[in-house]
């Protein structure tokens, strides 16, 4: 632990997990869809269903959709900035079976696709999104990450991981996870260093690979 995780982040307040955890939660949700949105629904669950207008949770994950940092001057005009985007945004309140107090679902759309995210806020400015349309994962935003969907067979993921091999890009964690055996899965893997666009262009082209996104950290 250093002195930053006993202080807190540099940040736009009030609150560590209500603010500056939920405008990294909102960026992460954005960099997994990989584009702006331009419509979201917003589900909160818990504290932050019930304290989200007094701290402030509702400007920083929309901060968070318009790729802002937790420091950014901008996040108290999140709304207009949003509206002037072409963003469109709802809140609810919403009972999230075995969810952390803090915790919001993202229901994302936007020019290309839809998406399904949902991510926690646990504090000192940490998140942890756990579920990216109906896949269970572990994403905290500290590392570059390849994240990929892909058909779910021998050998697809061995190709992923050898490709970084041969780029010589570290893994340092990864996770699979599927919903139906031997249907789709979703893979993510985190690494030491930046992932080139050749690299995600090579991994997109892989056999069984459906979609691959690089996710910067947050």
């Amino acid at each position: 632990m250093d002195v930053f995780s006993l202080i807190g982040p540099v940040m736009i307040g009030p609150s560590s997990s209500h603010t500056a955890g939920a405008v990294r939660l909102g960026r992460l949700a954005r960099a997994v869809c990989g584009e702006l949105p331009r419509a979201v629904k917003i589900q909160l669950h818990g504290s932050f269903a019930r304290t989200y207008r007094g701290h402030g949770t509702d400007l920083a994950l929309v901060a968070g959709l318009l790729d802002f940092p937790p420091d950014d001057e901008r996040i108290p005009q999140a709304m207009e900035r949003a509206r002037a985007a072409g963003l469109a945004v709802s809140f609810e309140s919403a009972e999230l079976p075995h969810a952390h107090p803090n915790t919001a679902r993202l229901y994302i759309q936007t020019a290309s696709q839809s998406c399904v995210i949902t991510g926690s806020s646990p504090g000192g400015g940490e998140v942890l999104v756990t579920d990216v349309d109906g896949f269970e994962v572990e994403l905290r935003g500290h590392y570059p990450t390849l994240l990929t969907i892909h058909q779910d067979r021998p050998g697809v993921v061995a190709s992923v991981t050898g490709l970084l091999a041969k780029n010589e890009v570290n893994i340092a964690r990864m996770r699979v996870s599927r919903s139906i055996r031997g249907e789709h899965a979703l893979m993510v893997i985190e690494v030491d260093e930046p992932l080139p666009a050749s690299l995600l262009r090579a991994a997109a082209l892989l056999p069984g690979i459906v979609a691959a996104r690089g996710i910067p950290p947050v």
